[in-house]
């Protein structure tokens, strides 16, 4: 197999960040190489110590002056609600009503699913994320397009059939047993082929019987590997409702508890509205409240405590993504600088080494996978992505009194999106130029 040897200026994370003055938590190589074969990083480094390490023969190509980052990671977002992104509603229960459940019905048709994977896709690597977990519908077949489209392009997602019983349109309703089945039948078919990962999926417990939530815990029992993912305490209206219907529950996140269903590789999507109880329930099971920024500004869902959680003497797992379609881009870049902006009114700081800790290494450990994933280290998957700081006008005028890579990142964070990313590459392979 040829090797590849990309050169550019590297920036990857060992830990998270103490300080913006934490130079000990990455590695920056002003005049990097990363060594590429089979899909993996074979070496990574100064660009002559690693130009000594690889093959006469080696595929070079040049991306300076630009900067190179492992693939970005998006912890949690809908595949179905592509359509739905920028749909007007008051709050999150008017939106999932109006919009939201009647646009998943439409992926019951298997060509419907497999047209919009294709969008999805598209979407995720023009944006540079490499790694995404998200929701597909209840129907097996948007699971089946969307594992299908991460097998063809090989990349690493994490994806689930929902499972809702109650609370929701007939077309997009299960049963405890069929929820149960399908999601069996889904690991069965997906689970480990190419790079996918399936995770057991109940929307929320106000979309599932306590019969389904058995079914539920029943998945967790006999895949104890595999992702949970959900969503917890995003709504004071939607954690008033879930009461009503588990009225036997401390709070919203003991229901989840005493399904089992509580654990490291659990996903909470929001989590905005925990309590201290619940708050040191998630960090004594290792759970993971996934700060979903741009979706919690547009539904008006409040503001996450990110630096208060992290810092707690409990402290609470975080990893940050889009929500695609509550959120309301498909860019960690522009992620990130909303959520800088919901720590600035909490009278907390963001720096942007944090930042790009969080899309990158943050969230490969929040999913348990950063041996494979969120890093430029040796022996892990060559998911990379390749952003120009100088990508639009005005940033290009930015750029000319910007003098530090601390600089560099923030302006990234702050004007950035998807014209900012120059190339993704997914196992080794550029992706934007087969598009």
């Amino acid at each position: 197999m040829t090797q590849t040897l990309v050169r550019g200026r590297l920036l990857s994370f060992l830990r998270r960040p103490q300080a913006i003055d934490d130079t000990e938590s990455y590695r920056y190589e002003e005049d990097g190489g990363l060594l590429v074969e089979n899909g993996t990083i074979v070496a990574a480094g100064p660009y002559g110590a690693v130009r000594a390490e690889a093959a006469a023969d080696a595929d070079e190509i040049d991306h300076r002056p630009h900067l190179i980052l492992p693939g970005l990671i998006d912890t949690h977002l809908h595949f179905p609600q592509m359509q739905v992104i920028g749909s007007y509603a008051a709050n999150l229960l008017e939106w999932l009503n109006t919009y939201t459940f009647p646009e998943e019905c439409r992926f019951v048709e298997s060509e419907h699913a497999a047209r919009i994977a294709r969008h999805f896709y598209d979407e995720m690597i023009r944006h540079g994320t490499t790694t995404a977990v998200a929701y597909c519908s209840v129907h097996k077949a948007s699971a089946d397009a969307y594992f299908a489209e991460a097998l063809k392009r090989g990349m690493r997602m994490v994806g689930g059939k929902v499972m809702m019983d109650r609370n929701a349109p007939q077309g997009l309703l299960d049963t405890p047993q069929m929820g149960y089945d399908e999601t069996r039948a889904v690991i069965a078919e997906w689970h480990g082929k190419g790079r996918n990962h399936v995770a057991i999926t109940p929307r929320f417990a106000i979309t599932s019987t306590p019969a389904q939530m058995e079914m539920t815990a029943a998945l967790a029992r006999e895949f104890p590997d595999l992702h949970i993912q959900t969503h917890l305490s995003e709504n004071h209206e939607e954690i008033r409702f879930t009461g009503e219907l588990y009225p036997d529950a401390i709070d919203y996140t003991d229901i989840y508890a005493k399904y089992g269903l509580l654990g490291p590789k659990s996903l909470f999507g929001h989590c905005i509205h925990l309590s201290e109880r619940e708050a040191d329930a998630m960090s004594e099971a290792g759970a993971v409240a996934v700060h979903c920024p741009t979706s919690n500004l547009f539904l008006g869902s409040g503001l996450f405590p990110l630096k208060a959680l992290s810092r707690r003497e409990k402290p609470v797992r975080i990893g940050v993504a889009t929500d695609i379609g509550g959120g309301t881009s498909y860019s960690m870049l522009k992620t990130m600088d909303e959520a800088y902006k919901i720590q600035q009114l909490l009278g907390e700081r963001l720096n942007p080494f944090e930042s790009f800790y969080h899309m990158t290494l943050g969230n490969a450990e929040a999913l348990s996978l950063s041996d494979h994933i969120g890093t430029l280290e040796a022996g892990t998957d060559a998911d990379f992505v390749v952003l120009d700081a100088a990508a639009t006008p005005a940033m290009a005028l930015k750029m000319e009194v910007t003098r530090s890579l601390t600089d560099e990142l923030f302006l990234l964070q702050t004007m950035g999106d998807d014209r900012a990313v120059r190339e993704t590459y997914v196992a080794g392979k550029a992706m934007k130029a087969v598009l």
